[in-house]
């Protein structure tokens, strides 16, 4: 049995007790894990307790309420992250809107719960941050650790498959069965559904495939004179329907041809990636501009979009496994949080320099510089 220090900062006596009582018998059970985690519960009825708490027991997770007597959640927030401490922090706010969920996104917090919640949505909540910590501190172990620790990071992955392979299963039977009647058109939402999921497994297998590939430490490439104009172009044309969809026009501001010795397979993997995410981070009637230029040796590849940006804290994490851009704006984004540090990793290999420029409101502009003598 594992234990989470989960500590719950509320001047409400009766949240407080009422978030131990909801967890008092809650656990959570992965198949691959040799054992469940639970929950020791801590309690401050104040920010300045709080803090007193996070300094001596240091809690693996904290819910965190925003009207407090003294100082307010976002300032123990603005601690937390100041002190650089390992903790996942949720507000529980009756008191939630724009201005402090910006806020307080950008100072560190995982997510919102809001006032008044069921018993079910706490727990539900719950179970995926724990997911989310306890695949956090599995990768931090891969860089000590051996092939015993790469499988387990490997089945907590894979894990992931379940719940969209389960609702495209349980689709699957309604529709066998009829139970919504003869017409085909009762069941176009259940299709759609599930060509979600179907997409979403894919993309998280071949980030799974890359990651594995790059991190084995011998990957094999395959190197040739690769056509990058080309596999722009490839790039861009299969992102085009979301794109159509989005209203987000594309264009490649490049007409020479461009060539590299590479490893065709690795530069698909990185206009796929930069492309994709302009499009996907982008705004309804946004506009993503890609060029390749190759000057004094050095090949150039910009991706430009007029999307939703990222703070310069975002921007310092964003290539790392596993990280994804949180606040209101991404909350119907889908990604594995992998694309980004598997782009990374190959232009390392190349011996090349990702660069980020970014506002928020206003767009992000990726420039990749890779040597090719």
């Amino acid at each position: 049995m594992a234990i989470f220090k989960l500590l719950v900062v509320d001047d409400e006596p009766g949240i407080r007790s009422g978030i131990s009582r909801i967890l008092q018998n809650f656990k959570v059970d992965y198949p691959f894990m040799d054992e469940h985690i639970e929950y020791e519960i801590l309690e401050a009825a104040s920010g300045e307790e709080g803090i007193e708490i996070i300094d001596s027991q240091m809690p693996d997770i904290i819910l965190l309420d925003n009207k407090l007597p003294g100082i307010q959640g976002v300032e123990v927030l603005e601690y937390v992250k100041k002190m650089k401490y390992d903790i996942i922090v949720v507000m529980i706010t009756s008191y939630a809107s724009l201005e402090l969920a910006v806020k307080a996104t950008r100072d560190g917090a995982y997510d919102f719960i809001p006032k008044p919640f069921t018993p079910q949505e706490l727990r539900s909540s719950l179970e995926n941050i724990t997911k989310q910590l306890f695949l956090k501190r599995m990768t931090q172990k891969l860089n000590k650790a051996g092939k015993e620790i790469r499988f387990q990071f490997l089945s907590v992955l894979s894990h992931e498959l379940k719940a969209p392979l389960n609702a495209i299963e349980g689709y699957c039977h309604i529709i066998k069965e009829k139970q919504l009647g003869n017409e085909v058109d009762s069941y176009i939402d259940m299709l759609d559904r599930s060509l979600v999921r179907i997409q979403g497994m894919r993309n998280l297998i071949m980030d799974m495939l890359d990651l594995t590939k790059i991190e084995s430490g011998k990957p094999v490439q395959h190197l040739a004179k690769v056509d990058l104009m080309q596999i722009a172009r490839t790039a861009l044309d299969t992102m085009r329907p979301y794109a159509i969809q989005k209203d987000v026009d594309m264009y490649l501001n490049t007409k020479d041809k461009i060539e590299i010795t590479a490893d065709p397979g690795e530069m698909e993997i990185i206009f796929n990636n930069l492309i994709s995410n302009a499009v996907k981070y982008n705004k309804q009637g946004g506009r993503v501009d890609c060029s390749i230029t190759h000057e004094n040796n050095i090949v150039k590849i910009m991706v430009a979009d007029t999307g939703i940006g990222m703070t310069e804290e975002d921007q310092i994490n964003i290539f790392q496994d596993f990280v994804r851009i949180k606040n209101p704006l991404t909350k119907n984004i889908t990604g594995s949080g992998l694309g980004l540090s598997i782009v990374k990793k190959i232009v390392d290999m190349y011996k090349g320099e990702i660069t980020l420029q970014s506002i928020p409101g206003k767009g992000s502009t990726f420039i990749i510089a890779i040597p090719n003598n």
